[in-house]
């Protein structure tokens, strides 16, 4: 499944990054590795940005670059 389909409260982990050239550069310099764990705090009103919680930050996806990263969805751990 693709980021960009999770919805707020959603956990999961990436899988892949499929994306041209620079973008794909730029999500994998943000952490978007396959293994990370992260989870989706929200949407913005219009649903785009996404922002997700991963390794201690918070990130903001445009739902283009959202729709490029393929995740495997996980069960909330507290």
């Amino acid at each position: 499944m693709k980021m960009s389909e999770l919805k707020p409260g959603d956990q999961g982990v990436v899988m892949a990054v499929n994306a041209p050239g620079e973008i794909a550069q730029r999500l994998f310099d943000m952490g978007l590795i396959k293994g990370t764990h992260f989870k989706v705090l929200r949407k913005a009103p219009l649903g785009d940005p996404l922002e997700i919680k991963l390794r201690g930050f918070l990130l903001a996806l445009r739902m283009k670059e959202a729709e490029c990263v393929s995740v495997a969805r996980r069960e909330a751990v507290e």
